[in-house]
């Protein structure tokens, strides 16, 4: 007797809590925020790579390009921080036709270039150096943390515009926000390279100009819900 009775106060105390519990009005809306600025440093991800028959000379002659590398990058006054080995293999290769194994040597280095104004330079003497692959190269800006807050705050000013749009034929008011969620990314432009540019150019003694950085497109993406009033 008593376990039923316990059960019906259960039952009771949820059914009145159920009842007590009130909709609130409230409208979900988007908003997207956009800021573009051009880039002000790069990422390069460069890498030495050899092959040959034997892997003890594969991996020296690697070294010593890497070597040269890395001395030539010192010489360009980047800051230590700036570069680092991101990745080095040596992994054989079977080739069947021939029946033996072949060796293939990386060491891949990573360089943050603070000025674009030595992009050129720097790849150029990179390759002369050794590099013999150039693995990415990411632009950023330097402020990227300044800019991605004023994508957001716009992109919330632009959800609560849409919001005061709608209701506004209601005859409502947008109230607080219940909820909030980012869907941000950004993307980085990739480089491109005005090769035909430079071969149509009569003038060889002008600058070269291989590079078009174009901007970075930062951008946030927002949902919120507002109560109604």
């Amino acid at each position: 007797m008593k376990k039923a009775l316990l059960i019906l106060s259960v039952l009771f105390i949820t059914m009145s809590y159920g009842q007590e519990v009130k909709q609130v009005p409230q409208i979900n809306v988007s908003g997207e925020g956009k800021v573009k600025v051009a880039p002000d440093e790069a990422t390069i991800a460069v890498t030495v790579e050899t092959k040959g028959t034997d892997a003890k000379n594969v991996k020296k002659q690697n070294d010593e390009k890497i070597e040269a590398v890395i001395k030539f990058i010192k010489k360009m006054n980047l800051a230590p921080s700036d570069f680092k080995t991101q990745r080095v293999s040596l992994n054989p290769q079977y080739d069947y036709e021939k029946k033996k194994h072949n060796y293939n040597a990386t060491q891949t280095i990573e360089i943050l270039l603070k000025d674009l104004s030595k992009y050129d330079e720097l790849m150029g003497g990179l390759v002369d150096a050794g590099i013999n692959r150039i693995d990415n190269v990411t632009f950023q800006s330097s402020k990227m943390v300044q800019y991605e807050s004023e994508a957001r705050k716009l992109a919330m000013k632009e959800a609560k515009v849409k919001a005061e749009d709608y209701v506004s034929v209601l005859g409502q008011k947008v109230g607080r926000a219940m909820t909030i969620s980012d869907n941000s990314q950004t993307n980085y432009p990739q480089p491109r390279y005005a090769s035909m540019k430079l071969m149509e150019s009569s003038d060889m003694s002008a600058p070269r100009e291989t590079l078009a950085v174009g901007e970075i497109n930062i951008t946030a993406n927002v949902t919120v819900s507002f109560i109604l009033e």
